[in-house]
């Protein structure tokens, strides 16, 4: 008859070198967590907090980022580009969330009682600087091939000599009969980009920066993240759309608060999908 292993009233059973049992091997993705259909309302809330908590760091952010866009609404008018503001402007949201990272750190900084200066802020876009340049060489080549695929679909529609002035380019498309089937292809291949990069990127560049994982693995975990909450993360997707194309409108000065608030909120939606990781220490 074997004979039974000791119990050590404090450690439990004791076991000899060679029956202990192997440690289960730690996934190399976590699992997401579930979360309910409508907590993007929470993490803009928290988001909103961190935006006034340092109020000077968040809006001189989205001031600098309202700033570009000036600068490359400029660059389209000097160069008789103007019809690629419209598609350069839907192209931002696809990068956007990489801009954001410094947003994320501050985040992530204030959650464990710290609080932030801009180099301290900046340093969301160093610690993982190899992954998250990798990041966002895809998200700017979904961009460019974004902005390219517009000019076609521009061209083939309108024409390719036809360069309104900005002053006459919303009057000259809608006095057009081709219209309408620019709108439809225009909005069916940016809905597709557009959810491609959400897919991989809601998650993916918050995890970078507390993290040291993998842009591979970042993305995996984004996917599985964004489709096991599928519901909530359409409502969060659907109000950044709708708080950044508001935004827009006064010639991008609602980004200054728009931008920050979404990128501290983004933080704490990251943290409810994926509260704990096998993945090494915090930074």
């Amino acid at each position: 008859m074997p004979r039974p292993h000791a119990i050590d009233p404090q450690h439990g059973p004791q076991h000899s070198p060679r029956q202990d049992p192997q440690p289960a091997a730690q996934p190399a993705i976590p699992a997401p967590c579930a979360v309910p259909h409508d907590r993007p309302w929470a993490w803009l809330a928290a988001g909103w907090n961190d935006l006034w908590a340092s109020p000077v760091l968040g809006l001189s952010y989205g001031a600098a980022l309202a700033l570009g866009g000036w600068v490359l609404a400029l660059l389209a008018q000097r160069t008789q580009t103007l019809w690629a503001i419209l598609p350069a402007t839907a192209g931002f949201f696809l990068v956007a969330p990489l801009l954001a990272a410094g947003l994320y750190e501050v985040s992530r900084r204030r959650a464990v009682g710290l609080g932030s200066s801009w180099p301290q802020a900046l340093d969301g876009f160093r610690r993982n600087g190899g992954q998250l340049a990798m990041m966002g060489g895809v998200l700017l080549l979904l961009h460019l091939f974004w902005v390219r695929l517009a000019g076609l679909l521009f061209a083939l529609c309108f024409g390719a000599g036809a360069t309104p002035s900005l002053e006459r380019l919303p009057l000259d498309m809608l006095a057009s009969e081709r219209l309408l089937p620019f709108l439809i292809a225009g909005t069916g291949a940016g809905f597709l980009l557009a959810a491609l990069a959400f897919g991989i990127s809601a998650l993916s560049i918050p995890m970078l920066v507390a993290r040291d994982v993998s842009a591979i693995e970042a993305v995996i975990a984004s996917w599985r993240g964004v489709m096991e909450n599928w519901r909530a993360m359409t409502l969060w997707a659907g109000l950044i759309v709708l708080f950044t194309g508001l935004a827009l409108v006064p010639f991008f000065l609602g980004l200054v608060v728009a931008l920050p608030l979404i990128g501290h909120a983004t933080w704490h939606a990251y943290r409810d999908i994926y509260p704990d990781q096998p993945w090494g220490p915090a930074p």
